[in-house]
C-alpha cells in the first residue's frame, strides 16, 4: 500500500515536555492520514523521548519521533523542516494545542485549494491566548485586515495595527517555500519564532485567511521564555534575533510597498521589545547594550535607523537620562492599556 501524500506537516519541538506534550499531540491526531506529526525530542532528560516513541509506534503512518542532542527551539524547527514531507508546514509548541473544529476547516481548505491547483504560499488563522487563571481569553484575529474566502497578495491587505502581527501561532507556510528561502534558525537561541515568520515573507506571493480560532497559545509556566523576568534574563538572545532580522534584508530593495511597510513594522516591534526589556532591567550593563543595539542598526542601515528612531515608539524609548528612561517606561505601560500593545 502506497503512502498517502500529506497535506500538512506538524513539527512539535519538545524539551522536557513529559507533563504536557500529550495534550498537544492528541489535538493533532484527528488530522489522520492527511497529516504527519514530527515530534522532535531535543535532548530531553525526562520521559519526553519515551512518550514520543510510544506515539510513533501507535500511529506509525502519522507520527515520527526524532531524537537529537539539545540545540534549542531553532534546532528543533530545523530538524522538523529537514524531515517534513507534507505540502505545508506548521509549528505547534509542545505546551500548546489546536482546536479540533477549526482544524478540520483548515484541512478542508488546504484540500480544496490543492485540488483546484492553487499555489498557496501562506495560510493565516487566528490564535487564542490560553492564559492560566484568566477568566477572559483574548484572541488575535485578522478579519479587519485580511480578505476572506479568496487567495490574495500583499497589495490587498489593510494596515496592521500596533500589537497585531502575523506570528508563528497564526501561520502555515508552504514547505518548499521555507526551503527556497534557505531558512536555517540559530541553535541555543530563544525567540527564533520571529525569524521563522520574518525571513520567508518576501517569498510569499499568495495568502489565504481563514477566520477560525485554530491555535491555542498557553501562557502560565514560570519557565516560559516569554515571561518578562525570563526575557530580561535572556536579553542577549533577544538582541541576537533582533540583529539577525536587521541583517536579513535590505528593506528598501523590496519592491512591494505593502510588504515592505509590514516588515518595517514587524522589525520595529521587535526592536521596541528589545529596548523595553533593556530599560526595565535598569542595569548599566543593559543600558549600554541598548545603546549598542541602536548603534548596530545605525551602522547597518542608516535609513532604517532614522525610520525606527523617529517613529513614536522610537522617540519615546530613547528619552535621555534617568528621568527620560522612567518616563519612557511609563508611556510604554500606558500604551499597553490604551491600545492593547503587548
Amino acid at each position: 500500500m502506497e503512502n498517502r501524500e500529506k497535506y500538512l506537516s506538524f513539527v512539535v519541538p519538545c524539551y522536557n515536555s513529559e507533563s504536557y506534550m500529550a495534550r498537544c499531540i492528541e489535538s493533532l491526531l484527528p488530522g489522520g492520514e492527511d497529516v504527519e506529526i514530527i515530534i522532535v525530542d531535543d535532548g530531553s532528560v525526562d520521559d519526553t523521548g519515551k512518550i514520543a516513541d510510544e506515539y510513533a509506534r501507535k500511529y506509525p503512518s502519522i507520527v515520527r519521533a526524532i531524537h537529537q542532542e539539545n540545540g534549542g527551539h531553532g534546532a528543533g524547527l530545523n530538524a522538523g523542516l529537514n524531515h517534513a514531507t507534507g505540502l505545508y508546514f506548521k509549528v505547534v509548541d509542545s505546551d500548546d494545542w489546536i482546536d479540533e473544529e477549526s482544524y478540520h476547516q483548515i484541512l478542508d481548505t488546504l484540500h480544496n485549494l490543492c485540488s483546484a491547483g492553487c499555489m498557496l504560499d501562506m495560510m493565516i488563522s487566528n490564535f487564542v491566548y490560553e492564559k492560566e487563571g484568566a477568566r477572559h481569553k483574548s484572541a488575535t484575529r485578522y478579519h479587519n485586515i485580511l480578505p476572506q474566502g479568496q487567495l490574495f497578495g500583499w497589495e490587498e491587505t489593510r494596515n496592521f495595527k500596533i500589537g497585531k502581527y502575523i506570528l508563528m501561532h497564526s501561520v502555515i507556510y508552504r514547505t518548499q517555500l521555507l526551503r527556497d528561502c534557505h531558512l536555517v534558525l540559530p541553535k541555543h537561541t530563544f525567540y527564533v519564532d520571529n525569524l521563522f515568520v520574518y525571513v520567508p515573507l518576501p517569498y510569499v506571493k499568495t495568502m489565504y485567511y481563514l477566520d477560525v480560532d485554530f491555535y491555542r497559545y498557553y501562557i502560565g509556566r514560570d519557565d516560559q521564555s516569554v515571561n518578562e523576568k525570563n526575557m530580561i534574563k535572556n536579553i542577549d538572545q533577544q538582541i541576537k534575533v533582533n540583529k539577525l532580522m536587521v541583517d536579513a534584508y535590505d528593506l528598501w530593495k523590496i519592491p512591494d510597498r505593502h510588504l515592505r511597510h509590514y516588515m518595517l513594522n514587524y522589525l520595529e516591534i521587535i526592536t521596541v521589545i528589545s529596548t523595553v526589556m533593556l530599560l526595565k532591567s535598569g542595569t548599566e550593563e543593559n543600558l549600554e547594550k541598548k545603546r549598542e543595539l541602536w548603534t548596530y542598526i545605525k551602522n547597518a542601515d542608516i535609513r532604517l535607523f532614522h525610520k525606527l528612531r523617529n517613529r513614536i515608539m522610537g522617540q519615546t524609548l530613547n528619552l535621555p537620562g534617568k528621568g527620560g528612561r522612567k518616563l519612557s517606561l511609563t508611556i510604554y505601560k500606558i500604551s499597553q492599556k490604551v491600545i492593547g500593545f503587548n
